[in-house]
């Protein structure tokens, strides 16, 4: 996406994979027509953006049509979905308070907030730390052992047969309700026998 501002200035918007943007489209097809150098801003782009390879990395090329200048804008995905990147995970615990699913060092930890806020200043980091404990995991506790994995399971059992037993007691009235019925035709069947022998007679 191209706009162009009073000031004699075009903004290019375009999302690139960290650390592998090209000369070609999107980057070469928009800034070509510019006439900056391509190769240059790509070589800027690849290293801001090298600690988020293989994600996808919003980014903003501001140039000065009178001067070829450039300014480029790297933007960030959102601390959770780099967190999910460091630590390869496909997404975080439903349960956070009571079940965790990885543990991050400090220095990943640092790395985040260096890759989002620029800086691994500790309110940063404490944000990323914030982030993770949401998402189940810990900063520094070690891997998951296998007790921990053990008590896990136990847990999701538990909670299977809680849930089991909510949805038994409408099965349990749905027999009754049978029950009930087949009683009430019984009567019937009775009293048919009783008028036959009256017939008889």
């Amino acid at each position: 996406m191209i706009s162009i501002d009073n000031m004699g200035k075009q903004t290019v918007d375009v999302m690139v994979k960290g650390g592998h943007a090209s000369a070609g489209p999107p980057l070469g097809s928009t800034l070509g027509p510019l006439k900056v150098n391509v190769a240059e801003i790509v070589k800027q782009i690849n290293e801001r953006t090298k600690d988020m390879a293989g994600m996808d990395v919003p980014v903003k090329v501001t140039v000065d049509t009178d001067t070829k200048d450039f300014t480029i804008e790297i933007g960030t995905p959102p601390v959770s979905a780099l967190v999910k990147k460091e630590l390869d995970l496909k997404k975080g615990s439903g349960e956070s308070g009571k079940k965790r699913v990885a543990d991050m060092s400090e220095e990943q930890a640092k790395k985040i907030a260096r890759t989002k806020f620029g800086s691994d200043d500790v309110s940063y980091v404490n944000q990323v730390k914030g982030t993770c404990r949401s998402m189940g995991i810990t900063i520094g506790e070690g891997e998951i052992t296998e007790e921990e994995l053990k008590k896990y399971e136990e847990m999701d059992k538990a909670k299977a047969e809680e849930e089991a037993a909510k949805a038994a007691p409408k099965e349990g009235e749905e027999k009754k309700e049978e029950e009930t019925g087949e009683k009430k035709e019984a009567p019937k069947e009775e009293s048919k026998k009783e008028e036959k022998p009256k017939e008889k007679k």
